[in-house]
């Protein structure tokens, strides 16, 4: 099923979201002596990668050749009952090859991320795992690649817009009920530019970049006592469909010598979003064939 969360009906009998205030009904941390002596220790989750039940929203899924798009196609192998969203309605199409749920929605716009909350709720329930993967470029905004001296305003706050204010306003929309639940599970997608290491032309992607793992972790700490985990996977070269002759090159030049896979990005992601992760919470996981550990090379 595909809906245009532009086009839900806001005036229905389903109150709107806040989706500026966290959950209501915060779970507070149990604390040293609060429980009676013979009462037993809480069970572990279970260790299991299933998400059998669970509801899942991908964002940035447009493409059927990117990570967003490998992520969903893994969280439906799992069980997941899965959302996909992007900006333009291609996202149709890929729903329908999936088998889940497509929305067309503009996350940097808050309105528009309030009515996708909303409209995810009323189709599948309650989003209990966020992949927030939007960012890159997009054909509605193309990326920008330019010196910060040539910088213009406007172009910095599109590539922080697109690649930072999207994870934010997304997280905010969701956590709040994924508290409530008492679980979930966050997986931002960063890259190794910006956290790791950085390309001329790039600042403001490199900077959006290290922001999102600035927000996972502090979100993650803010969370932790609710159940929720937030992580980060930071991909390195990835030969997609929107991969230029020159990334494909530099993917050639990584220790594993080729350019990493959607899927392989994916399946970082997926271990991230399962309950076999419970114990990860706050960090970056980079997929890049080992790029980033490589002091130099030589031939």
């Amino acid at each position: 099923m595909v809906i245009d969360s532009r086009a839900a009906d806001r005036s229905g009998s389903r109150p709107r979201r806040d989706v500026s205030r966290p959950g209501l009904a915060r779970r507070s941390r149990a604390t040293a002596g609060s429980a009676g002596i013979d009462e037993p220790a809480p069970l572990p989750e279970p260790v299991t990668l299933r998400l059998d039940g669970k509801v899942a929203l991908v964002t940035g899924a447009g493409s059927p050749d990117g990570i967003g798009y490998a992520t969903a196609r893994r969280l439906a192998d799992l069980g997941a009952r899965v959302a996909i969203v992007s900006t333009t309605r291609r996202i149709h199409e890929r729903a329908g090859e999936l088998g889940v749920t497509g929305f067309v929605a503009d996350l940097t716009d808050e309105s528009e991320v309030g009515a996708l909350a909303d409209a995810v709720a009323e189709q599948l329930g309650d989003v209990e795992v966020l992949v927030n993967n939007a960012g890159l470029a997009s054909r509605a905004s193309p990326e920008v690649l330019r010196p910060v001296a040539q910088l213009s305003y406007d172009e910095w706050r599109g590539e922080i817009d697109r690649n930072l204010t999207t994870a934010f306003l997304c997280s905010r929309a969701f956590i709040g009920g994924m508290a409530e639940r008492g679980w979930g599970r966050i997986v931002n997608l960063s890259a190794t530019a910006g956290p790791v290491n950085a390309l001329p032309t790039e600042a403001a992607y490199a900077a959006a970049k290290a922001g999102v793992v600035g927000l996972t972790r502090a979100l993650a700490m803010e969370m932790i006592a609710d159940g929720v985990t937030v992580n980060a996977v930071a991909p390195g070269t990835i030969h997609t469909a929107a991969s230029t002759v020159a990334e494909i090159k530099q993917g050639l030049g990584t220790p594993v010598g080729r350019p990493g896979t959607p899927d392989e990005v994916a399946a970082a992601i997926t271990f991230l979003c399962s309950p076999a992760a419970s114990y990860i919470t706050g960090q970056m996981l980079v997929v890049d064939g080992g790029n980033s550990v490589r002091e130099a090379q030589f031939r």
